[in-house]
């Protein structure tokens, strides 16, 4: 029989109030217990003192309580608002409002007589310092072909893994001046993900990412410092990252043609073993149009970036970039539909797309302005592309906003139509989040859901970068409480971080270093309901907003991957900026 909709929330509320007694929990602070059951959840890192600060309760209470844990005293008592069910999840929740609570320091929010108790959070200027530091060090971290020393690694140091100096020309990229089976030297990059594979079009979409914040908060990245090899010479630590990247994209490009190989990669995934020890051969397979025009965008966009630099080696670089970029497009143009699909024998992640009008207009906005030949950008593209959040197979936004944000002044018609779109996608999303029983924009769930949730952030960053309205930051802040536990399965989805931390990771240098702990860092990919073949002695939520499972073997929820690194980032790095400037 079907449930009426409108017992549904008190069907919910009532699976939540079996309040566990305090013996049931560890003590944590001035005699409080944390909530290891979910009933409260809260952002587990913390808050700016002037920020939007609300919690959820999946619990009947009359009231809560703001607790100190370094004193015990209650700072603040409130009235939970009314439940609210969400369909996705499958449970009901009711918002705790403590804003008004602004005095730096450690706290929680407890329930009756402190039984039950969130996990503890801080207030403080520099409450996100640290997550932003660790979200870029995962790149780092993940470095392809150099050794983490311990310098600089810490206890995640590990020998250097796959050189790449000598990769093999696969059948299916084979050329007259580079026939099957030679070798070229494509070295450097990150790993993609949790495999030790390096993909072009998710290379792209990372790299272009970290670009923009460059671009939208140059004072902030020329004061970063990350304790990366490269801190000590004159370029921003953010830049001196993604260029480990950026080079090695253009060693992916076929000098001969302009065409850019879609992947370099083993043949199979490699067994969980540490980068050393995957000593498989590697090949640079495919080349296609998606590959060249994700090149061509993002080569184009780092030679905008790299043309403000007072780095004559960055400004050097950008020329390469721009030139490499030209012969991307080039080649895309008179090839425009070699999509990618594995060889027969290749089974590794394919990133296939047929779908390139995003890319094609993409390219052609990031050449446009990078060579100040507007008439190649079109308002007719623009228009037609969909209002979704940027990501390795749909790009369409990204072209959108850098549009929003040149400053040529021949591109002012256009750039007002551009600004029209984010703002308009953003105002979207805020009253998505307004509106939402979690205060959340996401309402679906796909394969790294946790992403787009950060780059739902980084639409909203943008449409105040434009507007300078401050309505846009409780739903920012919305989005930053959702990642670091302020959800459904209750996880800080950022590793090393929050009290119920995400420990097994799908990562291979994580799941085979010996170290109790997954490299620090990471945004997890988090739940959805694509497939549930990866762990199938796991217990798994048909709801999609906690489909969710911390095991090493769920590729398809606790993977992690650069692209949904880099929005992490992004937003981390953007809190932090904006309240230093706002101080």
């Amino acid at each position: 029989m079907k449930t009426p909709a409108a017992l549904l929330p008190f069907i919910a509320i009532a699976l939540f109030c079996n309040c566990a007694s305090p013996e049931n929990h560890g003590t944590s602070g001035a005699g409080t217990f944390p909530d290891t059951l979910g009933q409260l959840l809260v952002n587990q890192v913390g808050y700016h003192p002037e920020a939007v600060k609300i919690a959820l309760i999946r619990m009947n209470t009359a009231k809560f309580d703001v607790v100190d844990t370094e004193t015990g005293k209650v700072v603040f008592s409130g009235k939970p608002g009314p439940f609210k069910y969400w369909d996705l999840s499958g449970d009901s929740v009711c918002t705790a409002d403590f804003s008004s609570v602004t005095k730096p320091g450690k706290y929680q929010i407890c329930l009756n007589n402190r039984s039950v108790c969130s996990y503890s959070f801080e207030i403080g200027d520099d409450v996100y310092s640290n997550l932003a530091k660790a979200s870029l060090r995962a790149f780092y971290l993940n470095r392809s072909g150099m050794e983490i020393s311990r310098e600089f690694g810490e206890k995640w140091a590990r020998p250097a893994g796959h050189p790449d100096t000598g990769v093999f020309v696969h059948s299916s990229a084979s050329s007259d001046k580079r026939p099957e089976g030679s070798k070229i030297s494509s070295a450097g990059g990150w790993y993609d993900a949790g495999d030790y594979n390096k993909y072009i079009v998710n290379s792209s979409i990372t790299t272009y990412t970290l670009l923009l914040f460059c671009q939208m908060y140059p004072d902030f990245c020329n004061s970063f410092s990350n304790n990366i090899p490269e801190s000590s010479n004159s370029i921003p630590d953010v830049i001196d990252e993604l260029l480990w990247n950026l080079r090695w994209m253009l060693t992916m490009q076929d000098p001969d043609d302009g065409g850019v190989y879609h992947k370099l990669t083993n043949k199979e995934f490699s067994d969980f073993v540490m980068p050393g020890k995957a000593t498989d051969p590697r090949y640079v397979v495919l080349k296609s149009t998606a590959a060249s025009l994700d090149f061509a965008a993002t080569m184009a966009m780092a030679s905008r970036v790299f043309a403000t630099s007072e780095s004559q080696e960055l400004k050097k670089l950008g020329e390469t970039c721009l030139n490499a970029a030209m012969n991307a497009y080039a080649w895309a143009k008179a090839h425009p539909a070699i999509y990618y699909k594995n060889p027969s024998d290749i089974s590794t992640g394919e990133y296939g797309d047929t779908e390139l009008s995003d890319e094609f207009f993409w390219a052609a906005s990031e050449l446009g302005l990078a060579e100040n030949n507007l008439a190649v950008i079109s308002k007719e593209e623009m228009n037609a592309q969909k209002w979704m959040v940027p990501s390795w197979d749909y790009s369409g936004m990204t072209g959108i906003i850098s549009l929003s944000l040149t400053d040529n002044p021949g591109a002012s018609e256009i750039k007002a139509e551009a600004q029209g779109i984010v703002i308009d996608f953003a105002d979207q999303l805020v009253e998505k989040s307004e509106s939402a029983s979690y205060k959340v924009s996401l309402d679906f769930f796909k394969w790294g859901s946790n992403s787009d949730v950060a780059n739902m952030a980084l639409i909203k960053l943008v449409a105040y970068k434009i507007t300078r309205d401050e309505k846009y930051f409780a739903s920012i802040q919305g989005d930053v409480d959702y990642i670091l536990g302020r959800n459904a399965t209750g996880y800080c989805f950022v590793t090393g971080f929050g009290g119920k931390q995400v420990m097994n990771i799908h990562h291979r240098p994580s799941g085979s270093d010996g170290i109790a702990g997954p490299y620090p860092g990471f945004l997890s990919g988090g739940p959805n309901t694509v497939t549930f073949a990866d762990c199938p002695d796991a217990v798994r939520s048909k709801f999609p907003a906690k489909s969710f499972v911390d095991g090493l073997c769920s590729y398809s929820t606790n993977e992690v991957a650069i692209n949904w690194n880099a929005p992490l980032f992004f937003v981390m790095g953007a809190m932090d900026s904006l309240k230093k400037k706002k101080s």
